[in-house]
């Protein structure tokens, strides 16, 4: 198949610019057929992965007991998350960044979800084998590097079938417990938790972004094209 015909090429863009995190928009009410599932993580697992070592795991949770007490390792993450979030900061090293608007969306969106997380018909952990948290930075982004694209191939896949999902990490705070509640063994890296249910609404626009020529740098830093 030809992906560079003009036709293609609006599918394939409109596909990468409106994947959006999932959080309000998301249907807790219609189940979700697996077998979906089950055809968007082979997709998954065509990405590359370092060494093609090909370590991941996908973890599906779609117990309600299970999803319940996940979601409450998140909400404990995300109340102490808040409690930081309200002592002042330093202010920040970059100069530019989201609107103060889309912050304030962002923020209701992420707490809509902490109440709601537990309704959500299908969870996702995708999982890589082994443990970097005292390897060196060029070992730990080897090892994200491998499950990361993955788990995006995996989110555009569900996004093509009218699922959203949104990438997670606050359970992470918790990760032996939740290793502990799956079986999940030692050795195994718990990298987010996905929410995945189907959207509501037709489709997504593109988001506020910062312009890509503010943030690109050509032949080193800081230098424009």
């Amino acid at each position: 198949m030809d992906l560079s015909t003009a036709d293609n090429l609006a599918i394939v863009d409109h596909l990468l610019t409106t994947t959006r995190s999932v959080r309000k928009r998301l249907d807790f009410a219609r189940p979700v057929d697996l077998a979906i599932i089950e055809r968007c993580i082979e997709i998954a697992t065509q990405a590359p992965s370092g060494s093609n070592h090909q370590g991941w795991h996908f973890v599906v949770i779609t117990d309600a007991d299970k999803r319940n007490a996940l979601a409450d390792l998140y909400r404990k993450a995300f109340d102490k998350y808040l409690r930081g979030s309200a002592r002042p900061q330093p202010e920040p090293a970059r100069v530019h960044g989201p609107s103060a608007t889309s912050m304030r969306r962002v923020t209701s969106s992420a707490a809509y979800l902490e109440r709601h997380l537990h309704e959500a018909p299908v969870f996702m952990i995708p999982c890589i084998e082994g443990r970097v948290e005292t390897e060196p930075p060029f070992m730990q982004a080897s090892h994200y590097g491998s499950i990361l694209p993955a788990v995006w191939s995996l989110m555009l896949a569900l996004r093509a079938r009218g699922l959203g999902s949104a990438w997670t990490t606050l359970h992470l705070a918790y990760e032996k417990e939740a290793a502990e509640l799956l079986g999940i063994p030692e050795n195994i890296t718990q990298t987010a938790l996905l929410p995945i249910a189907y959207f509501k609404g037709e489709d997504f626009r593109l988001a506020e972004r910062i312009p890509a020529g503010e943030v690109t740098h050509w032949d080193g830093w800081g230098q424009r094209r």
